[in-house]
């Protein structure tokens, strides 16, 4: 078909039916073909091209129910009821009249022709209604607490709670110690906000929380508690955005995405964990929900609550500045003290050993007694899989992933390599892709491997491994926790997932296998990191009528990270790491952008990063910003792509952003390639 002769059938095609999609198009015409010819008819000015949002094929839910019908309407039907029919209307009496058609067939153990019987004779009316799909419809609610507040938390909560009243924005900084009581008071004030006829919104960091945090809401709100996170079925989803949308539901607890859950007339935001990286969306459309929670209660004249026991420097320091009210709960609930921590000089266990160890004596012995007394403990890497490399012994070469510049992972259960960027797969080697020797090592110790070894030194102990491996069929992760928390599980092995929310009394040993690695990313943020994972997960220790114990192996015990999460004490690190923020010209003291240009072909991405940056240097005739790169990321090369990276460091944003936008306009007037350009604000790691 000649090019000319597939336009005209396209236009015709467009009269008869109107607006259409361009897939319908495609499959009809071939994709190139209808491609092609499309651009010349837009071209053309015969048709236009535009973008509509697809409608949703979720619908509602809809199941038979039976309900009883007045007693006016069959009184003249004096027949006696059968055996089956009697016990129907009395189930239906005693669920105030109503089932859904299955749940009374099975409650009843009759059959739906007695149903139906019974239907004719008026007795009873059989209908189609809509159900709820509800995520915690199977959860077993925490049973309710009468808690008497500290003295500490009581001044917390009337500073929030006037706040509130006052109907005006305010930003509090709630900076409380692990077990400090934060979550009562999260719950009190969203008491204090429906009581005004106002709606709240909790975040929390990662789906991994909210089974706990929604089920403690649940108890207290019922109803009015709407969860919304990825992980919810399709169905789920659609039907808790309905009921927040018609004001059904006037209380969301979910994930960042959530920040943007359609509540009317919000009084109050929590972000709980407000330090964590995981509200940061790292694809376009950028952006934070911590910021975007600040901006949201800004704009609904709402109180916003940010809280942390670690909190991010940037807000330790505006509420230093100012900008937010700092609220503090430097003890925890009944005075606990928090679980006594220590660091283990790796090097030193392996003067003793004269090999490589991933457990410490020290660690093996804090297991041993701990299990012994009937208590529990979690296990702390935070590196998933089995081994985190392999090495040819013959020729030094290491497995990496074709698509990514870094190695692959051995995943044991899978018997595959993955790449943890990619998701790319491949059977493990028998022998070496370069040399084809067959002395292959397994580096690295991964969760997988931790989990495998504890099992063997602690055959008695029933253990359990929670990381993104482990938690991917639904309701996973959940339904370990649970038998965790109801001590069926002795020992938890997990990643980061662990570290943060969860309230386990009966857990007296924490054990750290290793932080090294996350010390040494290239990457400012490394040592902040470090020191809130490390007293986040101390904090899983000791909350209960017991004594907490954290052991950390490191071979670098001196880094003042390690010392002041030694001792959890937040003021001493911020006084030391700020101190490096402000030489090295790092957030909070400057407005940081990352400029990413990325492309399969690394000579196309460096000419168009070259461009960029001169356009850049040509606005800072002022010098009052500092230009870095263009240089190779972290990570140069992923998913097929290499990456080039520019820093941008402005005074405040207001200049960022002018010399950001007049730069990115004079590359495009040069031919620079701008979409293969991402710039990130605020970038929460330079990776």
């Amino acid at each position: 078909m000649s090019a000319k002769t597939l336009k005209t059938q396209i236009l015709q095609f467009l009269v008869e039916h109107g607006e259409t999609a361009s897939r319908e198009l495609i499959l009809k015409y071939g994709e190139s073909a209808a491609k092609r010819a499309l651009r010349e008819l837009t071209k053309a000015g015969w048709a236009s091209v535009f973008y509509r949002t697809l409608t949703s094929q979720v619908k509602p839910k809809r199941r038979k129910a039976v309900r009883l019908s007045p007693p006016d309407s069959h009184k003249a039907n004096q027949k006696p009821f059968t055996e089956a029919q009697s016990k129907i209307i009395e189930t239906l009496l005693e669920s105030n009249g109503e089932l859904l058609f299955t749940d009374l067939i099975e409650s009843t153990e009759t059959s739906a022709s007695a149903i139906n019987t019974l239907e004719k004779r008026g007795v009873l009316e059989v209908f189609v209604q809509e159900v709820r799909r509800d995520p915690l419809a199977a959860a077993t609610l925490p049973e309710l607490l009468n808690l008497t507040l500290t003295d500490a938390q009581t001044e917390v909560l009337k500073e929030i709670n006037a706040a509130i009243e006052a109907e005006k924005y305010k930003a509090f900084l709630l900076h409380g110690v692990t077990g400090s009581g934060k979550t009562e008071i999260y719950i009190r004030a969203m008491q204090t906000v429906l009581d005004k006829g106002k709606s709240a919104l909790m975040l929390v960091p990662e789906i991994a929380l909210t089974p706990v945090f929604s089920r403690r809401l649940r108890a207290v709100f019922g109803d009015a508690v709407a969860i919304l996170h990825s992980n919810l079925s399709v169905g789920e989803r659609f039907d808790e955005w309905r009921r927040i949308k018609s004001s059904a539901a006037n209380i969301v607890i979910g994930t960042r995405s959530a920040v943007f859950a359609p509540l009317q007339n919000v009084g109050l935001i929590v972000v709980d964990e407000e330090h964590d990286s995981s509200y940061r969306q790292h694809e376009s459309p950028f952006y934070h929900g911590r910021d975007a929670a600040i901006v949201r209660a800004n704009f609904a004249d709402a109180v916003v609550v940010l809280g942390s026991a670690t909190p991010a420097l940037e807000t330790f320091h505006n509420a230093h500045n100012g900008k937010y009210q700092y609220l503090t709960l430097p003890n925890r609930v009944g005075n606990r003290p928090l679980a006594t921590a220590e660091l283990v000089d790796m090097r030193e266990v392996f003067k003793l050993d004269g090999k490589d160890t991933i457990f410490s004596p020290q660690l093996l012995e804090a297991i041993e007694t701990t299990h012994s007394k009937g208590e529990q403990s979690i296990m702390l890497l935070n590196r998933r899989g089995f081994s985190q490399f392999v090495l040819c012994r013959s020729c030094g070469e290491t497995i990496r992933c074709h698509n990514c510049d870094i190695t692959l992972t051995f995943h044991k259960r899978e018997g595959k390599l993955v790449c943890h960027y990619c998701n790319h797969r491949e059977k493990t080697p028998r022998k070496c892709p370069s040399c084809e020797g067959k002395f292959l090592y397994f580096m690295g110790e991964g969760t997988e491997q931790i989990e495998d070894i504890l099992k063997r030194k602690f055959s008695e102990l029933r253990i359990a491994r929670i990381d993104r491996d482990t938690t991917g069929r639904r309701k996973m992760f959940e339904e370990t926790l649970m038998q965790f928390s109801r001590g069926e599980i002795d020992m938890l092995v997990g990643t980061q997932m662990l570290a943060k929310g969860h309230d386990f009394p009966n857990v007296t040993l924490v054990g750290v296998i290793s932080v090294d690695a996350g010390l040494a990313l290239p990457d400012f943020r490394a040592a902040e990191r470090t020191f809130q994972l490390l007293t986040q997960v101390a904090g899983r220790a000791g909350r209960g009528e017991l004594a907490g114990q954290v052991l950390i192996q490191t071979f670098y015990p001196e880094h003042y990270a390690l010392k002041h999460a030694r001792t959890q004490n937040y003021d001493n690190f911020y006084a030391e790491e700020i101190r490096f923020r402000q030489k090295l010209n790092y957030p909070p003291f400057v407005a940081l952008a990352s400029i990413l240009i990325k492309h399969a072909n690394y000579d196309y991405a460096f000419d168009n990063a070259q461009i960029l940056r001169e356009c850049l240097q040509n606005l800072n005739a002022e010098k009052n910003c500092i230009i870095l790169g263009p240089a190779p990321a972290p990570l140069a090369r992923l998913k097929g792509e290499h990456r080039l990276q520019i820093l941008v460091k402005a005074r405040n944003r207001r200049k960022l952003r002018e010399i950001l936008d007049f730069a990115l306009h004079d590359a495009q007037e040069k031919f620079c390639d701008l979409k293969i350009v991402s710039v990130e604000i605020d970038p929460v790691n330079l990776l």
